[in-house]
């Protein structure tokens, strides 16, 4: 989409480039970029304004082990995969359960999240399971150390990291999904 100026506007440049990573180097992410990362999606817009969502941001490598251990158990797949492909930071959000649009909410989260790593010059992928994860004990307790008394329900993970490879290509957008009123 062209500006009246001809230049690219770079939110939708982003948004058409954002691709989801699935091989992350080892290298870890700088904290004032996770930083910035978890800001953005603390910016996302929510169901009456309530701002209802928290994001716990891992990087610290024995949890983000312990993390992507049981991830992969409840996910059932064999004990050495690395369901976050390797990424050193894990931001993980959760949202309000007595917020019946916590779901909604959490994915507005999510998705700002991913688009600020990528215009950082990160790669990131959501990953599924945390709404499991939290129902367990061992991380209902990680919340409640953390000072979050409420209950939370896990809506996703965004892994983050460099990327270990080359951006993919976005696939051709399918025919047939967009319909004017005018």
């Amino acid at each position: 989409m062209l500006l009246k100026d001809n230049k690219v506007n770079e939110i939708i440049k982003a948004i058409k480039e954002r691709r989801s990573i699935r091989s992350f180097k080892s290298d870890p992410v700088p904290h004032d970029l996770v930083s910035q990362i978890a800001e953005a999606g603390l910016y996302a817009a929510s169901s009456r304004g309530k701002q209802a969502t928290v994001i716990v941001a891992v990087t610290e490598k024995n949890l983000r082990d312990r993390l992507s251990s049981v991830n992969c158990s409840i996910g059932g797949w064999k004990e050495d995969f690395d369901p976050f492909y390797g990424a050193p930071a894990v931001l993980i959000v959760l949202g309000l359960k007595e917020n019946a649009n916590h779901v909604y909410d959490g994915s507005l989260v999510m998705g700002n999240m991913m688009l600020a790593a990528h215009s950082l010059g990160l790669g990131s992928c959501w990953i599924h399971r945390a709404r499991e994860e939290f129902e367990m004990p061992e991380f209902r307790a990680l919340l409640k150390e953390l000072g979050v008394s409420e209950e939370y329900v896990g809506i996703g993970h965004c892994a983050v990291g460099y990327i270990d490879g080359e951006l993919p290509p976005a696939p051709e957008r399918k025919a047939n999904r967009l319909f004017f009123v005018e």
